[in-house]
């Protein structure tokens, strides 16, 4: 049985000390909006984090684990509870979320959400709807609540997971219910769900079970695991900088070529290793990995090692100057007729490309969940600025390998990483999907300020010369791994 969702009654224990006077100043002056919205005193305070992915991307499908952390950046919900009625009563300090009300519509229904509508308060209905369906509650208590959320959206920092997250542990908080940091991160994946996203369980697990000081190494298979990552102590001391691009990709409209086509790949990559390596038909390249080397004397990144080597052998020639192959070869190279492959894997989700690149992809999947063996290693067992530069250099590898073997960055990504790198970014690398979004910068406490300058400087007031200084303080952000979902008491 996981532990519970931690209470803390003072904000040191969720923040970083340096960040700790700034946000003792916002939890004030929210709790005193939510009195003035409301006329009546705040009873309790609960907060759930953003997060960014620091190694491990587009690997998660593939079966391998991840690396996050949770970030300062977050959403925090002030509440009061009433027995007079089951009403819920929401409010937002930002004004372009008007205020909103709805009712519980008992146990079977809890409430409506129509996820056709793109309305914030849906994402409040989806944590109080997965509550209470769990809880099964004859009367729920009536609330109001003022929420204040400081995570971009649409930025790849999970604002939508962090908001869910914290309404789950509302519900729970208001109702005084007990609940698991484990039953709460399950809840809150299938709660996002109502609003259309069909989430993998990364972001809800950074949001929820992330320590301070700590990152998280999330795996997948055979079902979800997290391990606490320490971050090695140095001085000076380690930090993070966020810059999202603000290049935002069109799913709709790129799906079919990037993200579809990679899952794809990935899927006849894994088909063809394990037909050359003589074992059953599979979905994922974990799934190779985890049979063929079942009974393996080698360590982890060794075995990851081979297993490249080995498909390097395995793989043809391709004819298109390294374009990779048509569906046509596809089809011999799997032994599965071209009609089957198109019934299987272009059917569902829309893809388009003239050829698909297995050898690509391979190299990338395989490298990245090595590299994510690495970094946790070298967070566990390693000191000093030693450290820093292997950590450093796996996010730069990483980076390089998104660009080139995944082909999921963008010039802007490039840019920015270049620009971070010139001036004291030790590693450098886009999180989240790609083609657009965030990156993420690793360098020491005493940079920080100067990072954050010449990002700003030599990348957005270049690229965008009319951002606003609200606009740029948004789109970079300083952070330090810090306290996953909480109930704060300290008011």
């Amino acid at each position: 049985m996981s532990s519970p969702v931690p209470s803390f009654g003072s904000l040191d224990k969720i923040y970083d000390p340096a960040a700790v006077p700034k946000q003792d100043q916002r939890y004030k002056k929210l709790i005193a909006e939510f009195e003035k919205v409301h006329g009546r005193k705040a009873e309790f305070v609960v907060r759930s984090p953003g997060r960014v992915n620091l190694i491990g991307e587009h690997i998660d499908y593939c079966g391998f684990g991840v690396l996050p952390m949770a970030i300062e950046r977050d959403v925090i919900i002030v509440g009061a509870t009433t027995d007079d009625d089951t009403k819920v009563r929401i409010a937002n300090v930002n004004p372009k979320y008007p205020a909103r009300e709805f009712d519980y519509e008992g146990k079977e229904k809890v409430v409506t959400i129509d996820s056709s509508e793109l309305e914030w308060s849906n994402y409040f209905k989806c944590g109080y709807k997965g509550m209470l369906e769990k809880f099964q509650l004859d009367k729920p208590k009536g609330l109001f609540l003022v929420v204040d959320g400081t995570v971009p959206a649409g930025g790849g920092l999970s604002s939508s997971a962090a908001f869910v997250c914290a309404s789950a542990l509302a519900v729970v908080t208001a109702n005084k219910l007990t609940i698991s940091k484990t039953e709460l991160t399950e809840i809150a994946i299938v709660a996002e769900r109502n609003v259309g996203v069909n989430s993998g369980g990364m972001d809800q697990s950074a949001s929820v079970l992330s320590e301070k000081d700590f990152a998280l190494h999330v795996e997948f298979v055979p079902k979800l695991h997290t391990t606490a990552v320490p971050l090695p102590v140095t001085s000076p001391k380690l930090a993070f900088v966020i810059a999202n691009t603000l290049v935002t990709a069109d799913k709709f409209v790129t799906a079919p070529r990037n993200y579809n086509l990679r899952v794809v790949e990935t899927h006849m990559a894994a088909l063809f290793l394990a037909k050359k390596l003589n074992l059953p038909a599979v979905d994922t390249l974990k799934e190779v990995y985890d049979l063929y080397y079942k009974n393996s004397s080698l360590n982890e990144v060794e075995k990851f090692a081979d297993l490249l080597k080995k498909a390097e052998e395995f793989y043809p020639k391709d004819n298109t100057n390294n374009n990779g192959y048509t569906l046509e070869e596809v089809s011999k190279m799997l032994d599965i007729p071209v009609k089957e492959l198109q019934d299987k894997y272009m059917t569902r989700f829309p893809v388009q490309t003239d050829y698909f690149r297995l050898v690509h992809r391979t190299k990338h999947v395989l490298s990245e969940a090595s590299r994510v063996i690495e970094f946790h290693k070298a967070c566990e067992t390693g000191k000093g600025e030693s450290t820093l530069k292997v950590l450093g250099d796996l996010m730069n590898l990483s980076q390089e390998s998104c660009n080139k073997l995944f082909m999921c960055s963008c010039p802007e990504i490039d840019q920015v990483c270049e620009v971070a790198r010139k001036s004291g970014s030790l590693g450098s690398r886009l999180t989240g999907a790609g083609w657009g979004g965030s990156t993420v910068h690793l360098t020491t406490e005493d940079n920080v300020a100067n990072l954050i300058e010449h990002i700003k400087n030599d990348f957005f007031r270049k690229v965008y010369p009319s951002i606003t200084e609200e606009e740029l303080d948004d789109a970079i952000i300083a952070t330090k791994p810090c306290s996953g979902a909480a109930i704060y008491t300290g008011f």
